[in-house]
């Protein structure tokens, strides 16, 4: 099996689909919620202009994906795969958010653990990038197993620096805590 960054990822109440130009309208439907943003390193993403930035480099990343509830087809929100590190063996999962009516439902983790039972075909560690004050976000992660392992500022797309938490799950962990289940 070839990696690729950027499939068609599905589980039994999701389908993660490559994000495509034509999706904007659709996830800044999602996107345009203020509550969504309030945790995260730019509270200002769900105006229009700066959603805009955000979803450019969405999809110049290569690896993003919108994703879509199976039952009622509609867009809950995105996702991404982003800086592949060959020699280290490592990728980044993050950019996420949700509508706010699936949080607390456990889509986080569906979506999250599809992501990863994929990767782990290719490389042995998984990071995330949390926002400092995304607290939602950190408990989240926490959950699947990935511990803190620094702090750095990150430069999105287009946007200011920002103090956000690194997150690391390896693959040997993520197949003792989930695959044993």
């Amino acid at each position: 099996m070839e990696f690729n960054i950027q499939p068609t990822l599905e589980n039994e109440k999701l389908i993660l689909y490559p994000l495509q130009e034509k999706d904007f309208e659709a996830l800044y439907t999602t996107a345009s919620d203020p509550k969504i943003w309030e945790q995260h390193p730019n509270k200002d993403r769900w105006k229009k202009d700066i959603f805009r930035t955000f979803f450019d480099g969405a999809i110049q990343s290569k690896g993003a994906f919108k994703i879509v509830n199976k039952a009622t087809e509609s867009v809950i929100g995105s996702t991404r795969f982003y800086d592949y590190n060959e020699q280290e063996n490592s990728i980044f999962i993050g950019y996420t958010f949700y509508a706010v009516e699936y949080w607390g439902k456990g889509i986080n983790q569906l979506v999250k653990s599809t992501m990863l039972d994929y990767v782990f075909q290719f490389v042995s560690k998984v990071y995330f990038h949390i926002g400092a004050d995304n607290i939602r976000s950190q408990i989240a992660i926490s959950r699947l197993g990935a511990e803190k392992v620094a702090e750095q500022e990150v430069t999105y797309f287009g946007e200011a620096p920002k103090l956000n938490f690194m997150y690391e799950i390896s693959k040997e962990k993520w197949n003792r805590k989930f695959k044993a289940e």
